[in-house]
């Protein structure tokens, strides 16, 4: 094995030989392997409170197999316990992550790692810190959460979510509504529903840096234990093989998860994740034309919640990402490398799908009609995504006048004021990775989902992100970005904002000589005071969101 670990004698080999006796670890232990244990643990973080007892199971497993683990921290902030704006901010969190791995791993000369996360930034973050390193990898993500239960029935959180809005207008019994809150939510792993969490767990074994199964087993099965000590001997294993990252990652199996994300209508942050992962890998190829392309080819296997009937618990019992992937196999390119030492076409050809209804076939999938999609137009001439499973059939098209926001807390005061009416285009600017550091529209369309008569009848439009539970006629990550005087920052209320989702177009109906008027008396600056160094600096260095708001 060629161990980066072992330096040559000399002064800081010495050095650092004498530190770990000093620490109490054995030349036998320091003769061997040296594998870091990245793991993002905390007590404040239900996606991850349960990785302590996980990491000491790949440790016992990197142990068995002859290496010597070293755990480490990584930041691990739940999407779902922070306040969203302004408090909390996923995209530079994501990218912190990631160098907080590159500098610990890297500047330890760990030979390998197995990371564990389960979470919407952490995840991701991983991955990239995983392409970044190119070292033999195995990542452990946590399980889903098991199910609540209320009045004798088992509940999903996505279902108490969508009724603060109508808990805020009093349409809902408040002994109903605090005991849905108290009560949807399990003690522990990623959220029981399609959303940003579940989605990366499932992009990473996809992708193959995880192992089968491991992104639909429950959080407190005895699997999942199994999966983290079996990931500690595989991290030894691609080590000796001299397997590494980039071997794993690479444009075909970025291409599979893609084609993955649209058989499930896993989370529209995805299109910020992927091509994060795929240019920290050093593939810098039109990402976001792909996921179009794909929407257009993969149908829709297995509708799960938000806007389907099913959760990770009946994927799971119906047999799991591997059964979904053994069904898509004719679209992926099955000969991809895994963490397994196998191929992805052998990794799921033992799998086998136990209930047809929740995991459909592509002859006979749930539906053709796409998972995400991009919209261009004069409104978003590089780009807008929507989650088009999630749309209600009657808002394919639309045609509404614009109600412009400069900010999300501008645009919650008006909904909370009544001021916005049913078929208006709601258009929160300034919420890109420039502008905002992709804040997300989370609030603003959950309390949209509390207003039957606006959440059916309206658009929002935003340059920032939305949440993985998106839902209903929602248009993101518009590019370029207000910010970067982007047509979403030259729209006026008044103005009229077509969609037409079959044939991707979202516009304004301005002509360009009007737009060009405004463009050229267009000003907006970044209020640098407002806001800590480290929020300045991710502004200063961030990209374009088609390349995943990476560092350029």
């Amino acid at each position: 094995m060629n161990l980066r670990s072992k330096w040559e004698f000399g002064e800081a080999s010495e050095c650092r030989r004498g530190l770990l006796c000093g620490m109490g670890i054995s030349p036998e232990e320091q003769a061997k392997p040296l594998i870091g244990i990245v793991n993002s643990w905390n007590e404040y973080n239900p996606g991850h409170v349960h990785l302590k007892a996980l990491a000491e199971r790949v440790k016992q497993g990197v142990r068995d197999a002859g290496g010597y683990p070293v755990e480490v921290m990584t930041t691990g902030i739940c999407d779902g316990m922070v306040l969203k704006d302004p408090k909390y901010i996923e995209i530079p969190s994501r990218n912190s992550i990631a160098d907080q791995v590159e500098i610990t791993v890297d500047g330890n000369f760990f030979d390998g790692m197995v990371m564990l996360s389960t979470c919407d930034s952490i995840v991701p973050g991983h991955l990239m810190a995983a392409a970044r390193l190119d070292i033999p990898t195995v990542l452990v993500t946590g399980g889903y959460m098991p199910l609540g239960t209320f009045r004798g029935k088992e509940v999903l959180h996505i279902h108490a979510q969508d009724k603060v809005g109508t808990m805020q207008d009093g349409k809902i019994d408040p002994d109903e509504y605090n005991g849905l809150i108290e009560h949807s939510w399990g003690t522990c792993g990623g959220c029981t529903s399609m959303t940003t969490a579940n989605s990366m767990c499932m992009v990473a074994e996809a992708l193959g840096m995880s192992l089968p199964y491991n992104s639909t087993v429950s959080a407190v099965s005895s699997e999942l234990s199994l999966i983290a000590y079996r990931a500690g001997e595989r991290v030894m294993d691609l080590l000796r093989k001299g397997v590494t990252a980039r071997k794993i990652i690479t444009p075909e199996s970025i291409r599979n998860t893609i084609k993955m994300d649209m058989a499930v209508a896993a989370s529209s942050n995805l299109i910020l994740h992927i091509p994060a992962i795929a240019h920290e890998a050093g593939y810098d190829e039109p990402w976001w034309k792909y996921f179009d392309e794909a929407s257009n080819d993969i149908p829709l296997l297995s509708h799960l919640a938000p806007s389907g009937p099913y959760n990770l618990h009946d994927l799971d019992l119906a047999g799991g990402l591997p059964a979904v992937l053994k069904e898509l196999l004719p679209k992926l390119d099955g000969n991809c490398l895994t963490v397994t030492g196998k191929t992805l076409s052998e990794n799921v050809a033992p799998a086998q799908v136990w209930n047809k209804d929740v995991i459909h076939t592509l002859a006979e999938p749930v539906m053709r009609k796409p998972g995400i999609g991009v919209l261009y137009g004069n409104l978003a001439p590089e780009g807008a995504i929507i989650k088009i499973a999630a749309v209600p059939d009657h808002l394919f098209t639309f045609t509404g006048p614009a109600r412009v926001f400069d900010s999300l807390d501008e645009g919650l005061a008006a909904l909370r004021a009544g001021k916005v009416k049913p078929g208006d285009a709601c258009i929160l600017c300034f919420m890109g990775l420039k502008g905002r550091f992709g804040t997300t529209a989370f609030m603003f369309q959950e309390e949209l989902k509390g207003r039957p008569e606006l959440y059916n009848s309206c658009a929002v439009i935003t340059d920032g992100r939305f949440s993985g539970g998106t839902s209903g006629l929602s248009v993101g990550y518009v590019s370029p970005e207000a910010a970067l005087a982007g047509p979403l920052g030259l729209v006026k209320d008044g103005d009229t904002v077509e969609i037409d989702i079959p044939n991707r177009r979202i516009d304004v109906k301005v002509d360009d000589a009007e737009l060009a008027r405004r463009k050229a008396a267009f000003s907006w600056t970044f209020d640098e005071k407002a806001y800590p160094r480290f929020l300045r600096l991710f502004v200063k260095n961030v990209g374009s969101m088609a390349h995943g708001g990476i560092w350029e």
